[in-house]
């Protein structure tokens, strides 16, 4: 599997490329691609790390 986001540690902000107005959110975990990130306004979200590149923010 080709993991877009190998990169990624909880307590990174990242922002999701295609749907901006979920806000900068908070990488929770990392497992077996799968990435939990609590974003601002949507709250909680558990993404497929080989179909998402998240973006990292630095704030």
């Amino acid at each position: 599997m080709n993991d877009l986001n190998a990169f990624l540690e909880p307590g990174m902000l990242v922002r999701h490329p295609t749907s901006p107005d979920w806000g900068i959110g908070q990488v929770q975990s990392v497992i077996d691609g799968r990435i939990t990130v609590n974003f601002r306004e949507v709250g909680k979200q558990v993404l497929d790390g080989s179909r998402v590149m998240l973006v990292p923010v630095y704030e």
